[in-house]
């Protein structure tokens, strides 16, 4: 695992980058998420530095313009699907996950990848990508949904189960503003549910 400080000069230069690249509320959101999954990498054993690193830049793409987000993808080759064509917001994950590499020079793919799909999800996460899935639901300026307290004590116990509970608050709450579901959220919640269930089979 690589050492890690908040004090190391890269992430106190993309800090500052950020700082001036999102609105305040959003660079808040971000420092929150970055504190959050570094918790949950502490509490599960994973590399704390690539955790802060991908809360860091998760939104590095939020506060483009939905019509510039077009454009970057279109330049970059990223292929919209049904859900983002109706909600270009939903772009800025693997857009973001784009920047991160051309811009603030990551390489490590496990980082890349938790950007990606750290709002719709994906079967099988990695244990950093459910931690920045997790931690951008939980952080501390999130505003209380319901079943966030739980949420949040069952994510520093069991990720796979905090999952299940953010994907049923993710989907209710799409179905009720009869709003495009990415056919990949509905593809992790199966995944996970089907996951749960076949534990408890065995247990």
């Amino acid at each position: 695992m690589c050492t890690f400080s908040t004090e190391d000069d890269y992430l106190k230069l993309l800090s500052k980058q950020l700082s001036e690249e999102l609105d305040k509320k959003r660079y808040i959101h971000t420092i929150g998420v970055a504190y959050t999954a570094t918790s949950l990498a502490m509490a599960h054993g994973t590399d704390l530095y690539k955790a802060y690193l991908a809360g860091l830049l998760h939104d590095n793409a939020k506060c483009i313009s939905s019509e510039k987000k077009r454009k970057l993808c279109k330049k970059h080759g990223i292929v919209l699907n049904e859900a983002e064509e109706k909600n270009p917001d939903l772009l800025h994950a693997k857009l973001g996950a784009v920047r991160a590499k051309e811009k603030y020079q990551v390489t490590d793919e496990a980082v890349l990848n938790a950007i990606k799909y750290h709002t719709t999800g994906k079967p099988a996460m990695t244990e950093l990508e459910k931690i920045i899935y997790i931690a951008d639901y939980i952080e501390p300026n999130r505003k209380m949904l319901p079943g966030l307290s739980e949420i949040r004590r069952t994510a520093f116990g069991d990720m796979d189960k905090a999952m299940i509970l953010i994907l049923q608050n993710t989907l209710s709450y799409l179905k009720e503003k009869d709003a495009s579901v990415d056919l990949l959220t509905q593809e992790t919640y199966e995944y996970y549910t089907q996951s749960e269930n076949i534990h408890k089979s065995k247990s």
